[in-house]
Formats: structure tokens, sequence, C-alpha cells
């Protein structure tokens, strides 16, 4: 079946794209509703099917061509949510606000076993996101589908071959929604039998913009030493990496979470290392190497693939991590306007700042080993040979690793407000206004779920590496990081995975939505913990995140290759319970690490759904920038494998002072004073670490 989707800027368009076509036997063509009538040949199209979406369909703004789409194209047409309100509107129907916004919540739907809904049991359980509702159908539409206080979830034109349902069929949680789509396929396919279309060939191929060209890399090889000592990850670093270089220090260990395994350490003073830092208002690229800096005006994504694929080289034989050596450092939340974002605000650090780290050393704690990675290109092995010799004699002489007992935290809930020599960007009472404010906006369908932030600033610079050592105590995470690259420093004690991606191209990434506190007894705590893994406000938010970043991942992943092995799993941390999915994907051929970081940016789970609508209204709410706060922090390797965390409980000190920001999801069932409460448990272990750790 040749599908024609047009998205009208959703979220969960690409999961309509990836179900459509495994139920299809072809992917369908992707349009936005803004592209010109003129440029779509709707004589190559079997179907159309219109996406869900921000906004009203009686706002041409929101609903572009498919109004005349409807009208006008003479194709078998399925309307998803604002697909289905739209049907209903350009026959007449009225469309208002539901009896209550309905955001990553499942009902049970009952339906009259017809068309669509053909072969499937009624009732049946469905995932619904919206706010507006189909009213007042004229004679030529007919209803087909309800909820149990009657709100219509389905309907068909008597006369012409549309369809609508305002439930997401392609929701993970959503089920008979792939059957329901093959009854739309045969429908489609019965009316074009009836009405003898002539045969079409398939619409051209998308072209593809052709790379840069690529200049090889020069000779170079990867040297790995392997040393049997296990040192102490706070001494190794304090001793060959705390002295004045762009330096880095990836801590994942043990007293984190038991399979964590592998801590990465480096600088950028070996002699083919870069610091390279760029600037969305600019557009420039610039390049510090020894004594030499260069500026190219790039997009920085587009300069990351090109230096990754043009600098690839195999994981050395043996070695037991995909990352050998590369790019480290971070991505900043403004790089939105390079990924379908505004250019709303300008941060004060670098939106992107990373080392090409040609030497490094890896920790395995679970083997109690160390390896040195070195970089050498042709006519230096022998100056390569004695970097290794004497990193490793320094190893030797350190003290093994030692057990860090971490540090229990209470969490009142009044800690920001309390808490002396910070200052709120909105202080409770603004906070709670900006709160009410996004509850209005998902009244009127224009967001789903808005993740919404806070930044608390201290007017002093912590010093990086104490403050981060308290910081670690007080909060063992899987994805623990120190970037001392001078101005700015960015301390991370972030529990959240954005993305990973094997040299094999298996992505995987771990959502958290949904905290809850520590209890101070073990009965307190279970309580708190069950209580995570019934709040429907809670699954609803972490459903909404799933289905978002399942569409990123179906962007750029094969066809059918998207899946969630783990949904709504609590996974416990020294000061907070967190609600965690896991959802994984294989890429395409043609699709990178740093096209799948592109893809998917910023993450979903701090911007909130629709991405690009709500992240417009953050910018209007927040009035300020994020910076480093809600970007990526990790690594890319020349293997084209990928490891990067969300920037979430991460304090940065730039410009002598020290900032963090906080935050979370409002939906529709949101407490404002719950939300700042929350915002207070996410502080305090950023809080505790300032305290006594100024330079």
């Amino acid at each position: 079946m040749r599908t024609l989707l047009i998205d009208n800027y959703d979220s969960f368009t690409y999961n309509l794209y990836q179900l459509l076509g495994e139920v299809g036997g072809r992917p369908p063509t992707v349009v936005t509703n803004d592209t010109p009538w003129s440029t779509i040949d709707w004589s190559a199209y079997d179907n159309l099917v219109i996406s869900p979406g921000p906004g009203n369909p009686l706002r041409d703004a929101d609903f572009g061509i498919c109004r005349r789409a409807i009208l006008e194209s003479g194709l078998p047409t399925l309307g998803v949510c604002l697909g289905h309100q739209g049907i209903a509107a350009v026959f007449g129907g009225q469309v208002g606000y539901a009896p209550e916004p309905m955001h990553g919540r499942t009902s049970l739907v009952r339906h009259d076993g017809t068309d669509i809904f053909a072969g499937l049991p009624s009732p049946f359980r469905v995932v619904r996101y919206h706010s507006l509702a189909v009213r007042d159908l004229l004679p030529e539409l007919v209803a087909t589908a309800w909820t149990d206080d009657g709100v219509v979830m389905g309907l068909r034109h008597r006369q012409r071959p549309a369809w609508g349902v305002q439930f997401h069929p392609e929701s993970i949680c959503t089920e008979h929604g792939r059957q329901l789509l093959a009854n739309f396929y045969d429908l489609a396919r019965g009316h074009n039998h009836a009405s003898v279309l002539p045969a079409v060939s398939a619409p051209p191929a998308a072209s593809v913009e052709p790379r840069a060209e690529q200049v090889p890399a020069a000779a170079t090889e990867i040297l790995v030493r392997r040393v049997d000592v296990a040192p102490d990850p706070l001494t190794v670093y304090r001793t060959l990496f705390d002295h004045g270089h762009h330096a880095f220090w990836l801590d994942s260990g043990p007293e984190a979470r038991p399979d964590a395994r592998f801590s990465f350490m480096g600088d950028d003073s070996g002699p083919l290392a870069e610091y390279i830092e760029y600037r969305v208002n600019t557009g420039i690229v610039t390049i510090r190497a020894d004594t030499q800096t260069t500026e190219i005006r790039r997009p920085l994504f587009a300069y990351l693939d090109e230096q990754v694929r043009a600098r690839q080289l195999p994981v050395p034989d043996g070695l037991p991590f995909e990352f050998n050596l590369g790019y480290v450092g971070y991505l900043g939340y403004e790089l939105k306007a390079e990924t379908g974002g505004r250019a709303a605000h300008q941060a004060d650090v670098p939106d992107a700042a990373l080392v090409f780290a040609d030497r490094m050393l890896a920790l395995d704690h679970q083997a109690g080993h160390a390896y040195l990675l070195c970089l050498t290109s042709a006519g230096e092995r022998t100056a390569a040979e004695e970097w290794l010799s004497r990193t490793e004699e320094v190893l030797r002489s350190l003290p093994i690793m030692r057990k860090h007992a971490a540090e229990r935290m209470p969490a009142p809930a009044d800690a920001l407000i309390d808490h002396r020599g910070v200052q709120l960007r909105h202080n409770n009472e603004q906070y709670q206004k900006l709160i009410a404010e996004c509850q209005d906006k998902i009244r009127q369908g224009e967001s789903y779920e808005i993740c919404l932030t806070n930044s608390v600033t201290a007017d002093r610079a912590v010093a990086p590496l104490p403050a981060y050592q308290r910081l670690r105590a007080i909060s063992p995470v899987p994805y623990g990081a120190l970037l001392n690259f001078g101005d700015p420093a960015v301390l991370s004690a972030s529990p959240e995975r954005f993305l990973s991606i094997t040299a094999a191209g298996v992505v995987e990434t771990k959502p958290i939505k949904g905290t809850r506190a520590r209890g101070v007894t073990p009965a307190e705590d279970e309580r708190l913990r069950a209580n995570l893994l019934k709040s429907e406000k809670d699954l609803a938010e972490n459903l909404m995140i799933v289905d978002l970043l399942r569409n990123d991942l179906n962007r750029v992943c094969e066809l059918g290759s998207v899946h969630v092995p783990l949904l709504f799993d609590v996974e416990t941390f020294p000061a907070a319970h967190q609600l965690v999915s896991t959802i994984r994907g294989r890429l395409r051929a043609e699709e990178s690490a740093v096209s799948c970081v592109q893809a998917s940016f910023p993450g979903g789970s701090i911007t909130g759904a629709p991405k690009i609508r709500t992240m417009e209204i953050i910018d209007d709410l927040e009035s300020g920038p994020r910076g480093v706060y809600c970007g990526a922090l990790g690594w890319f390797g020349l293997s084209g494998a990928a490891d990067l965390s969300i920037v979430i409980r991460t304090m940065v000190v730039a410009g002598g002072r020290t900032s963090f920001g906080v935050g979370g999801a409002i939906v529709a069932l949101s407490d404002a004073e719950d939300e700042f409460a929350e915002t207070s448990v996410k502080s305090i272990t950023m809080l505790a670490a300032l305290e006594d750790n100024h330079g």
C-alpha cells in the first residue's frame, strides 16, 4: 500500500509510520502539514493518514493542508486524534473541550464492530492523548466507538471513504492497533478496486543530501595496555588529570549499581588531542589543538558526524568496551535550535564542549583491571609506548580501589525555600503560576505534557573536584561525570541514560519519569516505592515519554525494530525511587550514532510532548536558557558507538557562579504544591554538595 502520512508536527507520527509500514509492507511517505499542495502528486498514493498533533483542527496553523486533503484528495482517509477531530470539523461536526484532559491515560472503548473495528473485541483498552473531543455530529457522519462516559472515539463518513479514531492505535499500551490499521488498509483496497484506479508508479525515493567529502584519516592505530591493578578512581583522577587541562571523568562504579562496570578518564594533553566548543548563535565550531585554533562554520552535528566517520577505527582485539577513544563532553539544551526547536535564548556557556581524546584510562570495576589507550600516528609509536609505560608505573604506585559508603541524605520538601545563599529563577509562587499556565496549555490541546524547569544559582564557584567528590558520595549513580573544562566545569550525578548506541547499531534509551523520595524506615521506603508504581499520573507521564522516544528512534531505526523490553520499572537510588522504562531499536545502515542523537535531541524526558510545540511553550514560560542542563553528556567513539546521559542532577561552575536546574513533568493531573516539592527532592544532592565546597 502506498500511504501518504501527513505529519501535524506531532511526537508520535513516526510510531504510526513504523506500524503502517509493518502492516502495509512498505513505509509511508511523510510530509508535514505546511507542505505546498502543488508539490504533492496525489495520484501516486493509495490512501491517506492524518497524524495526531497539538492545537485545534479549526486553526489553519495547526491543521495546514489536512482540511483540503480530506475534501479534495479523493483518497481513503484515516484520521488519528487531531486528524479524527479534523474529519469531524470538515463535515460540520463540533469540536470542543473533552470532559477532562486525557494524556497518556487508558480507557475502555466500545464500538459497533464495523469497518476499521471489524473483528476487534468490544470493549478493548486504548491510550488517549487529547483535551478536545468531537461533539454533535451532522447526519453524514456516524459515530462508531465510544468510551463509557460517551466521548466519541471513532467515526466514519456515510458516503466517503473516511474514518477517524480519537485514541492512538500506535501507542505501546493500545490493544489491537495493528489489526485496526490492517482493517483500514483492507477498506482502502476495496474502495480503490471498486473505483478502478489506474496503476501508477511508486513515488520517487527521497533524495539524500551527499555528505561533505571526507579526507581519509592519516595512518593511525590504537595501542592498548591492560594493567592488572584496580586503583582507587578518585586517587587516579587526582593524580593524573586534575592539573589544568580540559579533563573528563565518566564515572560509573559498583557503588552506583552492581552491574556498573567501566569508568573513563582523560584530557586534551596528548599530541593528537583537540578541545572543541560550539555556539548556536554563530554556527562556528572552534577547534583548539596544541597551540593552534581553527574555526569552521558548520552545524555541530554535521561536523561531529563527518569527523567520527573520517577517523573511524575498529575496537582493538580483547578490549571489553566499545569506547576506543573519540569525543567526550556535553551537548547543551540550546542545541535544540538545530534539531527543530527555536533559538529563543542564548546560554552563558558554550552550547557544546568536547574533548577529542587521543589518550585515555579505563577502569574495569568488575574485573579489577585498568586499560590504557593511546592513538598514535605513523612514526610516533615510540612516544606512545613511553606514555603507556609512564602511566602504568603511576597506576601501580597508587592505592587499590576503596569502597566509599554512600551518604543517606534526607530530602525535606522545603529544601529550596529554606536554603540560604541560592537564588531561584522562579520562586515558589511564580513556579506554581507557571504550572497553572502549563495546565491551561494542556487543557487547550497545545501539549500533552510539559517538562517545566527552574534554575538555581549560587554566587560562588565551588572547587570542581571536592564538590564532585561530595556529590558522588551523596548520590552514586550509573552516569556520574566530571568535566573540568575550566569555564565551564560540569559535575553530574545523573541517573538517566539518554542513548546508548553500539558499533553494530543497536540503540537503547532509558527515560525516567516519576520520582519518590526514599523513606526513613524500610516500611515507609517500600510504601513510597509501591505508590510510585500505582500512580496514574506517574504512569501516564512515563508512557507519554516512552511513546515520544519510540517516535524519535523510529525516525532512524529499521522498520519494526523499535520495541520496549521493560515498561514501568522502578530503580532505586540513595536519594530517590525512579520510574524507568527501556526502549531499543536497530539503526538503518545509512544512519550513525551522531545522526541518532540528532534525531532524538533533546531527550523527550526533559521536554514533554509533542516535542516541538512543547519546547516553544517552555521557551516562553521559563524566560531563559537551560544551558548544559537538560542536554546530553557522554562520548562518541571512533568505533561508531556512543553512550550519553541526560544532564539532570548536575551542577555547572562558570563565570564565578555555581548553578543547577530542577524540574518535573506537568500534566493535567499535576498538583502545583506537589510539583514544587518534587523539585526540592531533586535539588537536595546539589544543595548538599554546595555546602563548604566553594573555591
